[in-house]
């Protein structure tokens, strides 16, 4: 019993040296983790999709960890200016930063812009802004073979605003004339509202939007196909382009990395923190209003899972002349 009773105190001790070695360091460890408020940084503009879900993560963050989520903003270059500076920022665990493909993918092809897409250390990626084909609610195109139909018989003619070149929608447009066997002339605005205000004001036939358009504009808008697996919550009348026959899932993807400096196994906390938000039926209920889908793609499944985006991604982007 002395012995056990010894073992037990030299474990104690042991442990507690172990932690304060981690504090005079400055190692984090996963266990108090966080004990702080934690820096996110979106790598864009306020605003935007990715500012509009870090807002709906920061209250259930704080309402799950019990600390701040303090929203920062470090716009450029499409992300690019975020994304070369983060694996110079400190890798505690309380720096993250927002991530996008096909941002991350496409951004270094065409040139240097300070980081390649193996720099980039995600920990989870929680969801998605499904593309999809918005017409005007008063346009005569009423179906996907409608669009399909006037785009056959009219080469070029029909015009789809989009949200910049090298984009989600921008490659969706490709792809997709690809499979159809269109021609289709994509015009590109900067950013989704732009892009929104060009189809309302009929400036053009048609958008390659997101689902976040029809949840935005309802009423305005009519969206003909959704690049889903399934058919959105919010839309459950909007048919998937795979029902239609075309083999298309795609949108903006949005997750979060953190420097490669983080430990890792604050990298696996701060993904199960994430997740825990995510499977947040509240949550989750929010972001599908907003006309989001939610994602599940964890620490230990991330980079498999970009690599395999990444392979549609370039082939489109190079189709398009986007890369060379």
């Amino acid at each position: 019993m002395d012995i056990l009773r010894k073992i037990g105190a030299t474990t104690v001790v042991a442990a507690m040296s172990l932690a304060a070695i981690a504090m005079i360091s400055g190692v984090p460890t996963a266990q108090a983790f966080p004990d702080k408020p934690v820096n996110y940084i979106i790598p864009f503009g306020p605003g935007g999709e990715s500012d509009i879900t870090a807002r709906h993560q920061q209250s259930f963050f704080k309402e799950k960890f019990g600390q701040d989520l303090v929203i920062a903003y470090k716009p450029g270059g499409g992300g690019a200016v975020g994304w070369s500076q983060l694996n110079g920022m400190i890798g505690d665990g309380y720096t993250m930063m927002g991530i996008n493909l096909p941002h991350i993918v496409v951004k270094p092809l065409q040139k240097d812009v300070g980081f390649k897409t193996e720099d980039i250390t995600g920990v989870y990626m929680f969801h998605y802004t499904p593309d999809a084909i918005v017409v005007n609610a008063s346009s005569d195109i009423k179906s996907l073979q409608d669009l399909v139909d006037y785009a056959k018989a009219n080469p070029g003619k029909l015009t789809m605003s989009g949200s910049g070149k090298g984009t989600a929608n921008h490659l969706a447009q490709v792809r997709f004339d690809k499979m159809a066997g269109v021609k289709t002339t994509y015009v590109a605005f900067k950013g989704t509202g732009k892009a929104v205000a060009a189809l309302l004001g009929d400036q053009v036939k048609a958008e390659w939007g997101y689902t976040s358009v029809g949840a935005k504009h309802e009423g305005k808008v009519r969206m003909l196909a959704v690049a889903m697996e399934q058919r959105h919550p919010k839309f459950p009348d909007v048919p998937t382009f795979k029902e239609l026959g075309f083999d298309l899932v795609s949108g903006a993807y949005r997750g979060i990395a953190v420097p490669k400096s983080t430990p890792e196994d604050v990298r696996v906390k701060l993904s199960e923190m994430i997740g825990e938000i995510n499977a947040d039926p509240e949550f989750r209920k929010r972001m599908e209003n907003d006309g989001m889908a939610l994602l599940d793609v964890g620490y230990k499944d991330l980079n498999a899972f970009v690599a395999e985006q990444a392979k549609a991604y370039e082939e489109a982007a190079r189709e398009a002349g986007v890369i060379k």
